[in-house]
């Protein structure tokens, strides 16, 4: 019976070690921008739908691509305990300039229900320290999404 136990428990290490080994920039990004959705605890179809544009305009995605990667990315956001998976990947992967586009991206979800969350805007910043960028880099997407965001009103 010990056995038993030991193996599944061991089944369980390589599955999550492959899970982790398996996440693609895409997945990486996604469950980003997912985690800011879902932040306020509210599914709003406005950001779930500029979630959507994002991923097919991003890594130039079929509608059945962006509802696959999404599918998925929520589910990792379900068992995530830390963004750093994720935010690792994309700092292995991505410039200054590509980590502060992509900053303006969580911006641009956490903007689209027309309203910012204290909690949304808690995530984002933990997500931009761990993309490494500076305060300034921080404040100044937040500046660019929120004159965009009025504008287009």
């Amino acid at each position: 019976m010990l056995s038993k136990i030991n193996a599944f428990f061991q089944s369980l290490g390589e599955e999550g070690n492959q899970q982790v080994s398996e996440i693609s920039l895409e997945i990486a990004c996604s469950v980003l921008l997912c985690e800011v959705m879902l932040a306020d605890g509210q599914l709003d179809a406005s950001e779930q739908n500029k979630l959507s544009t994002i991923l097919s305009k991003k890594f130039q995605l079929s509608n059945e691509e962006v509802k696959d990667i999404i599918q998925r990315s929520l589910t990792i956001c379900e068992n995530a305990t830390d963004f750093y998976q994720f935010t690792s990947k994309i700092n292995d992967n991505y410039s200054t300039e590509q980590r502060i586009a992509m900053l303006e991206l969580l911006w641009k979800v956490a903007y689209a229900d027309g309203e910012l969350a204290s909690i949304e805007e808690h995530i984002i910043r933990k997500i931009a320290d761990l993309l490494h960028l500076r305060h300034s880099e921080y404040i100044q997407t937040k500046l660019n999404c929120q004159s965009k965001d009025n504008t287009s009103r």
